[in-house]
């Protein structure tokens, strides 16, 4: 509609009072021509506006793409070697992109994808050993992966523990490894609740220091280091249902924990392990003392591989020559075999076993007391062979 049109609408009154065109002044239709005016220039201000908007945003969203895009080709990283110094784990079965959250975490690295972009191109990546790593903080990704796959680089101290070895036996260990006093591991041991023991181990350490190969932070105490320990036993008791399973075979954990560790202390070889579980079941089931020398020798803190008679006689709830059923508490750190061969034992009659080469780790299995008199003379035969064992 243009200026004329508006006068030739019949129904448009610019003036507002109903009067006709007709019958204004000049100056009333300068007025109405000025408001028109006004009103066209409005509207152009507004369109040109949202016109302006429109071009903001856009234009912002595509500067803001670029950004991401660019941000996601080229991630920000540091350059150079990097400062100072920081130590790292590594852990077992970390990912390019654990590792790459790991280091950023640690201010190693600018971001975890700058690392994750040098990991996908270097050919060794996947030869990164877990451990503890000495670093430096800011380093640019490559410099960071160098150090990863370089071995002097690692800060940690490795030890395996041997499955079956008592607690002291353990502390003793990771004195020798980490220079901690034996001590302070005793120590840290007392505190039950801190090392995240599970309830029914009732604050004690001895069966929960699970066994095998640990990374010691160079920097951790004693009281870390046992938590660890406790952690991995939590792990695999979690992994093998065995609070679940304890009580499918009527039994509490506790007290598979302490059958696993005489079978793991009277075990040679793995496959043995499912049979002297056979045994201690059918000795208690049949109200039988259990008469292990490993019970009475751990009463006495030795290893040997006899015992006295001056020896069966020690006062202790431990020495089950004197007491009936299993002893009050473990008397090593089993493995998980063991602690398998606790919940599934063997089929068999066997009551009695001994161990007739222990050079060789053969154990023999006996139902009857006549064959288990065979069988020990075998013992003492390797013995007359072995003086001094």
């Amino acid at each position: 509609m243009n200026d004329l049109d508006l006068f030739s609408d019949p129904y448009h009154d610019p003036y507002g009072d109903g009067r006709p065109p007709g019958r204004r002044s000049g100056r009333d239709q300068r007025r109405v021509r000025k408001r028109q005016k006004r009103r066209r220039r409005n509207g152009r201000a507004a369109a040109l506006f949202a016109m302006a908007f429109l071009v903001a945003v856009f234009g912002t969203g595509g500067v803001l793409g670029y950004a991401w895009l660019d941000n996601k080709w080229n991630p920000p990283d540091y350059s150079g070697q990097g400062t100072g110094a920081v130590t790292v784990q590594i852990k077992e079965g970390a990912s390019g992109s654990v590792i790459g959250a790991t280091l950023e975490e640690h201010r190693v690295v600018k971001s975890a994808r700058a690392f994750v972009k040098v990991y996908t191109k270097e050919t060794r990546a996947s030869s990164i050993q877990p451990g503890f790593y000495q670093m430096r903080r800011e380093m640019s990704s490559s410099a960071a992966m160098a150090l990863l796959l370089n071995p002097k680089s690692r800060a940690g101290n490795q030890i395996t523990i041997p499955e079956g070895k008592r607690a002291v036996e353990t502390y003793e260990l990771l004195a020798k490894k980490t220079g901690i006093p034996v001590k302070e591991f005793q120590a840290a041991a007392k505190k039950g609740k801190a090392l995240g023991l599970p309830s029914y181990a009732k604050g004690k350490v001895e069966g929960y220091l699970f066994p095998g190969r640990y990374d010691l932070d160079p920097n951790g105490s004693a009281e870390q280091i046992l938590k660890q320990m406790v952690a991995r036993f939590n792990e695999e008791a979690r992994g093998s249902d065995l609070v679940a399973k304890a009580r499918q075979a009527k039994m509490n954990p506790a007290t598979v924990v302490t059958l696993a560790s005489l079978v793991q202390a009277e075990g040679g070889k793995p496959s043995d392990l499912p049979k002297i579980s056979r045994v201690i079941y059918n000795r208690v089931e049949k109200g039988m003392k259990l008469q292990f020398d490993t019970t009475v020798l751990y009463a006495l803190n030795e290893r040997r591989l006899t015992v006295t008679e001056k020896d069966l006689q020690t006062p202790s709830p431990y020495n089950t020559y004197l007491h009936a059923g299993l002893p009050p508490g473990p008397i090593s750190n089993p493995g998980p075999d063991a602690l398998e061969a606790a919940l599934n034992p063997e089929e068999g009659t066997w009551l009695f076993f001994i161990a007739t080469d222990p050079t060789n780790k053969i154990t023999k299995f006996a139902t009857t007391e006549a064959q288990r008199v065979k069988i020990e003379e075998e013992f003492r035969e390797w013995q007359r062979k072995h003086p001094g064992q």
